[in-house]
């Protein structure tokens, strides 16, 4: 059965028993990433071969609306090792996904009749995992 992206919460805290949900997100990045390929190509071998190695993960990207009081509630939380949620269906009815790392902030351009929006972006410090 699919779900829908309804609902879907980012939340933030500085301790796991404290994540809360800041802001309404309007889209979220890809969870987790893939891992790189190490190639172990012999001159026996006709083709390459690899072995997955460590997974490789960018800085991930929330986007919001803009909101003055929305926008300092967070700003105030950047730079420091938190703790992130993200959390599917009611009360994580269809999944958790948890990490630690830190955040930053920006207003985005925009151009006529467009609204205003910020984007968190949050550097991974550990690896992402589905709550149990």
């Amino acid at each position: 059965m699919a779900i829908s992206t309804y609902g879907v919460k980012l939340k933030v805290g500085t301790t796991a028993e404290t994540v809360e949900q800041l802001v309404c997100i309007k889209d979220f990045p890809d969870i987790g990433g893939s891992p790189e390929q190490i190639e172990t190509t012999t001159l026996c071998d006709a083709q390459q071969t690899f072995i997955n190695g460590i997974k490789s993960m960018s800085i991930m990207e929330f986007t919001a609306n803009y909101d003055s009081e929305d926008y300092d509630a967070v700003d105030a939380l950047s730079g420091q090792q938190l703790y992130y949620e993200l959390e599917f269906g009611e009360n994580g009815s269809d999944g958790v996904f948890q990490w630690q790392g830190e955040h930053t902030v920006r207003v985005t351009g925009a151009g006529a009749n467009s609204v205003i929006e910020m984007v968190i972006s949050v550097a991974p410090s550990t690896e992402i995992t589905k709550k149990a």
